[in-house]
């Protein structure tokens, strides 16, 4: 331990040498806290403010993609008769539903359908247990229950999004089959890597005062 003496030593010595005068934050990212002169303050609350902000508009913005994705009847675009489909309907001037999407023949087409809307839940779901968090989780605690949630969920989208790329032919009609993925198949892959690193934020984000 250093002596009051000391330590006011350090500052007059310093100051002698015609060094610059020393400022608390400098004294604090100088490696002189040990010296116990100042009390070096915490981080500033308008950054963890601005942090938070962004974490829950990242969410939140995740959360409106797979909306987007799951609803939009932009999946697939046939480049004959400008039919759009998505994960229920085949539409032109009007809609109907996929042929046969509803037998044992189409389960890919469940899958993708069951996938999405278990991923969009589950974003939602996360975005309200991180809100609980933060009122109930002690001080340096990680939000890792919200992590899980939100990893599950990009999981779910990645497989909806994966199992319709490699078995669109086998659960579309033959008349649209020519064609090229729609924006709303695009937002799907979008929203895997932001829902990814959502839960990845959460995971290494520990609770502030």
């Amino acid at each position: 331990m250093h002596s009051a003496a000391e330590r006011f030593a350090v500052v007059v010595s310093s100051a002698a040498l015609g060094n610059p005068p020393i400022f608390r934050g400098s004294i604090c990212a100088g490696g002189l806290r040990a010296f116990n002169l100042f009390t070096c303050p915490p981080a500033p609350v308008s950054a963890m403010l601005v942090i938070l902000a962004f974490i829950i508009l990242f969410h939140i913005i995740s959360a409106i993609l797979l909306f987007i994705a799951t609803t939009n009847n932009a999946w697939w675009v046939a480049s004959k008769g400008n039919f759009y489909t998505d994960l229920w309907y085949s539409c032109n001037v009007t809609c109907v539903e996929i042929p046969g999407s509803s037998s044992a023949d189409a389960g890919y087409l469940q899958a993708v359908q069951a996938t999405m809307i278990l991923s969009t839940i589950l974003c939602c779901v996360g975005f309200f247990v991180f809100i609980l968090q933060l009122f109930r989780l002690k001080q340096g605690e990680r939000f890792v229950f919200t992590a899980i949630i939100q990893l599950l969920s990009s999981l779910c989208v990645m497989i909806g999004a994966s199992i319709y790329t490699a078995e669109r032919a086998s659960f579309q009609a033959k008349d649209v089959q020519s064609g090229e993925y729609g924006y709303a198949f695009v937002v799907a892959w979008v929203a895997f890597p932001m829902t990814l690193v959502s839960g990845l934020m959460y995971l290494v984000l520990r609770k502030r005062k």
